[in-house]
């Protein structure tokens, strides 16, 4: 019993640094300025319909979960971090989207068995740190024959590279953990979701993002905005070279990335795994 609520305590702090981690910075500006369109790309390659349930999991200010209601679905956006909801809802009362927000955990979600016809994430649930606990969650609350969506950073793209990027700046990950981009993978989603889906549809595809002028205002604006980024600068801030390399790394990474379009602005192609299946009946 001890070992069991060790484990339990462990995992209680592991989800409270991940809520502090996205509620610090601003997520949900950097959402809307920098990959708008994504969570329509997924709604769309879901098929959501008018009356369907549809769960957005990890759905931070509903880049996803809006254009669904907009579709004219009974939406639900949950997520581990409740702190972006305010944004969420001031976007979704702009654009006239109706939907429901509710705090959740991606890896034990507060929904019954085959509740909803439409399951999907953008680049959300890939952030849950044990993977076949999110996916088992994904499949359990969508009901036979519904839709799992999901779309997320590839390893070899230039989010999963940031993420290799920060890496050595960080402490080792708790055990058991993985990191997010192999959902990115698609043979690391399908042996996750196993043969309780049919119908898998995968395709790589890029976005471009043309929002920054250099790869420093990459930089900066990912070292501002965005928690991942924020968490690492934080932990190395006492040790100046430390993060005058990171600093360095970043915008290597930046001008590699860059297509060299001309002066004055830095365009970049960030890939993701769009990835779609039907639950097994």
């Amino acid at each position: 019993m001890t070992m069991q609520n060790s484990a339990v305590d462990a995992d209680r702090a592991l989800k409270a640094k991940h809520r502090a981690m996205w509620a610090q910075g601003d997520y949900p500006s950097l959402a809307a300025e920098v990959i708008p369109g994504l969570g329509a790309v997924l709604v769309e390659a879901c098929g959501v319909r008018p009356g369907q349930r549809v769960l957005d999991v990890g759905a931070g200010s509903g880049n996803a979960a809006i254009p669904a209601a907009l579709a004219g679905a009974d939406v639900i956006a949950s997520d581990l971090t409740p702190e972006l909801f305010g944004a969420g809802r001031l976007a979704a009362e702009q654009q006239g989207a109706h939907l429901s927000w509710q705090e959740a955990d991606a890896e034990a979600l507060p929904f019954g068995d085959a509740t909803f016809d439409t399951v999907l994430s953008c680049v959300g649930v890939m952030f849950a740190p044990h993977h076949q606990q999110a996916a088992d969650e994904l499949v359990r609350v969508c009901r036979p024959g519904g839709t799992i969506g999901l779309l997320s950073w590839t390893p070899q793209g230039f989010i999963g590279r940031m993420f290799a990027t920060m890496k050595p700046y960080a402490p080792p990950p708790p055990p058991g953990t993985q990191p997010p981009p192999l959902w990115g993978d698609e043979n690391h989603v399908r042996a996750l979701l196993g043969d309780r889906v049919t119908d898998v549809r995968a395709e790589r595809r890029t976005v471009r993002v043309d929002r920054f002028a250099t790869p420093e205002a990459f930089r900066d604006y990912f070292k501002e905005r965005y928690g991942p980024t924020i968490t690492v600068y934080k932990i190395i801030a006492d040790a100046p070279d430390r993060v005058a390399a990171l600093d360095r790394d970043l915008v290597d990474l930046g001008r590699d990335g860059d297509l060299g379009t001309g002066p004055g602005e830095t365009a970049l192609e960030w890939e993701y795994l769009l990835l779609t299946a039907r639950r097994a009946g």
